[in-house]
């Protein structure tokens, strides 16, 4: 697992950065929910009046005033863009930087094969998104028990889960980019914004539903999630699906191209 430890040795700085900033992001918010409850009212009017805007951003049918439909929103703000862009950042740098930093003829000197070493960074990648989602939910979990408000347990478990695997998939797609592209920064973090609003285009309108089945923030929805208490199968299924692929490619193609030192 030496190439494991040296990737979370290698970007342990970033991970401690972002992590910190999305805790910290997401306490905020839930601190300041019992000060601005008495305004929500006024919020929930506005935003419920504000037509294809509020069906774009999923406000449509939440209540502002309701503590885990706040969260849900602002957990969508702070985890959706956040965390897809870490996502993003993390995966399209972890193959092409040997490439681009010139250490591949350093690291191809170890008795370890190209798969073997792909695995490793493949996994080194998840364990950094699992790091930053654990933080996430501490501090989320230690805030709300400060505030002492109540929250459906099941709910929130799954608002966490969507966007993990919703990362998760963001990663995955950046990590095959990586295997193809020395620096696919651009793309990288065209992929993950281009997703975010594929998502905001596929709430407008029902001829845009489609949408859906491609962008990972589908299965995110908090309003689905608080109303179903689960997270949409189908959009789910094609996410995975597509996860798998971008791995399978990634593996077949850096264990194929021809590296240079």
């Amino acid at each position: 697992m030496t190439v494991f430890f040296h990737e979370l040795k290698r970007g342990r700085t970033a991970l401690i950065i972002w992590s910190a900033a999305i805790a910290s992001m997401l306490a905020i918010a839930v601190i300041i929910f019992p000060q601005m409850k008495s305004q929500m009212s006024e919020m929930e009017d506005m935003f419920s009046n504000m037509g294809s805007f509020s069906d774009a951003f999923g406000m449509n049918n939440m209540s502002f005033a309701r503590f885990t439909d706040y969260f849900a929103i602002e957990c969508g703000n702070v985890m959706g863009l956040g965390g897809a862009i870490f996502a993003a950042i993390t995966g399209v740098t972890m193959l092409g930087k040997e490439e681009r930093n010139h250490t591949a003829e350093f690291l191809y000197t170890h008795p370890l094969s190209r798969a073997r070493i792909v695995l490793e960074k493949l996994l080194a990648l998840t364990a950094q998104i699992v790091i930053l989602n654990a933080a996430a939910v501490c501090a989320s979990l230690i805030s709300i028990s400060a505030i002492g408000e109540e929250v459906d347990a099941t709910v929130l478990a799954l608002l966490f889960l969507s966007y993990l695997l919703m990362e998760l998939e963001i990663a995955a797609l950046c990590f095959c980019i990586s295997a193809f592209l020395k620096n696919g920064m651009g793309a990288g973090l065209g992929t993950a914004i281009g997703m975010y609003f594929i998502s905001i285009l596929s709430n407008l309108t029902e001829d845009a539903k489609f949408l859906k089945y491609i962008t990972p923030f589908a299965f995110t929805d908090g309003g689905s999630i608080i109303a179903d208490k689960s997270i949409k199968p189908e959009y789910l299924a094609v996410g995975m699906g597509l996860t798998a692929a971008a791995v399978i490619a990634a593996f077949i193609k850096y264990t194929k191209k021809d590296i240079s030192a």
